[in-house]
């Protein structure tokens, strides 16, 4: 259970990850968006996810850790509503059921 709590942490890390390099995507010049918080938050954020999917490939199959992975898309839609304003429209939702059905059935298997 503890390897599933820390997968489902690494899927958000990632999904906030991807909101600050969005939020980075605002600057206009290379230059500030080298010297931009976003940058280095987003950076690191992705780096810590992408350990904790190394460390979790220890003891869970990749064939479970990697469908598993998809819920980044549920946490960067509620992220992107949250956040960013955008609409959560009903094939989004749609999407949203199927990804979390699948998720549980391999999550279970």
């Amino acid at each position: 259970m503890i390897y599933i709590i820390i997968l489902l942490i690494m899927t958000l890390l990632g999904s906030i990850a991807g909101y600050f390099l969005k939020k980075l995507s605002e600057s206009n010049k290379l230059i500030d968006m080298a010297k931009s918080k976003y940058l280095y938050l987003g950076a690191s954020l992705y780096l810590i996810a992408a350990v904790l999917n190394i460390y979790i490939l220890r003891f869970l199959d990749y064939s479970v850790v990697l469908p598993m992975t998809s819920l980044t898309y549920i946490w960067t839609m509620l992220i992107s509503y949250k956040f960013l304003n955008e609409k959560i429209t009903y094939r989004k939702i749609f999407g949203s059921i199927i990804i979390l059905c699948g998720t549980i059935a391999i999550g279970l298997s």
